[in-house]
């Protein structure tokens, strides 16, 4: 029995898994949530994915993702998609910033990021996968949390800040999702009812900004102006609305969510995370099944935590240790993956599966 990796499920997702009648061939969806660098704890249950083509054999899976999440699935599409997630890890892992950096030099760092990893002639590859279909969510700013002027982002996040504590759904008074996505059609969640936001087809010209805004973290990046083929503005982090899982993914067939999270708690926003009671609601978690290492592994990381962008910070005068702790991360978690496929393949996963 796995001692790893924890397994929750919600409701309908629960219930077949408890009767035996669970695959792969029944996710519709991997989702991956904002979060920074805790992604690292994701990458060897992404690679394992990858190598064994466990998703998408039977009919095209969507991989939806916010912030560092549509930064691995982005990978996901590529023309020699192992290669270009290892070229993904690398950039990100080794990237180093000084205190004399301000949001437009990390920007262009976070450019060069995705140049590493993405090529341009690989796109009209990617942009007809047959396999996968991609969703980047971003977030386009409105008013003051729009302005490249630090003080006055400052106020317009402050009165985010204080409108979504009274309703989540002030938010959109200050900020409005804008999905990107690549396929025939848009993937189901952006035509319920339910879906507040636009959305926006990918192509070769835009693919690359989207992926960049959707990681722009406020106060800290400079936002991606004027995507093209969508609405005028700045776009920023997609985590500002869709932290974690907050939308309901499963499609319109009953297809169930695979969701790799690094903590048990799903925040819905990024403004958020300090409101504990706040969380999705739970029938968009009713198809849902969420994987996520177990406090015994986290305990063997580099510290015993999960990597965080606090890191930065932290290791700014020595980042040849946080670049050493993040692949030791990598490195440990890389059996995560063949782990999970175990249960699934031995029906163990019926005995392992927790209600979420």
């Amino acid at each position: 029995m796995s001692t790893n990796i924890r397994v929750k499920a919600g409701r309908q997702a629960y219930e077949i898994i408890r009767a035996g009648g669970f695959s792969l061939d029944k996710i519709a969806t991997y989702f991956g949530p904002a979060g920074g660098p805790r992604w690292l704890v994701a990458s060897g249950f992404d690679q394992t994915l990858l190598k064994e083509q466990s998703l998408g054999r039977k009919s095209p899976v969507w991989l939806v993702g916010a912030s560092a999440g549509a930064w691995r699935f982005a990978a996901w599409l590529q023309p020699e998609a192992e290669k270009s997630y290892a070229s993904l890890m690398e950039a990100y892992i080794t990237a180093i910033y000084a205190r004399k950096d301000n949001p437009q030099t990390i920007l262009q760092s976070m450019a060069a990021i995705v140049d590493s990893y993405i090529e341009d002639d690989g796109l009209p590859f990617a942009l007809s996968n047959k396999r996968y279909r991609l969703a980047i969510l971003t977030t386009r700013m409105k008013n003051l949390a729009a302005s490249d002027n630090a003080l006055l982002q400052k106020f317009g996040f402050l009165a985010i800040f204080l409108a979504n504590a009274l309703s989540p759904h002030l938010l959109r008074r200050f900020a409005e999702r804008v999905v990107f996505y690549y396929g025939a059609r848009p993937p189901d969640f952006c035509l319920q009812k339910e879906f507040k936001g636009r959305f926006s087809p990918l192509n070769e010209a835009n693919f690359k900004s989207a992926v960049i805004a959707s990681g722009a973290i406020p106060l800290v990046v400079a936002g991606v102006r004027d995507i093209f083929g969508a609405p005028d503005g700045v776009y920023r982090d997609g985590g500002l609305m869709d932290y974690n899982i907050n939308q309901d993914y499963h499609n319109n067939n009953g297809g169930m969510t695979l969701f790799f999270h690094h903590q048990e708690r799903i925040i819905p926003g990024w403004m958020d995370k300090g409101l504990r009671k706040r969380r999705p609601p739970t029938d968009f978690l009713d198809h849902v099944v969420m994987v996520y290492p177990a406090e015994t592994f986290i305990q063997k990381l580099p510290a015993g935590r999960i990597p965080d962008r606090s890191d930065f910070d932290t290791f700014m005068d020595a980042p040849q240790t946080r670049i050493a702790n993040w692949k030791k991360t990598a490195e440990l978690s890389a059996p995560l993956g063949e782990e999970f496929l175990e249960l699934v393949e031995s029906n163990k996963l019926r005995d392992l599966v927790e209600i979420l």
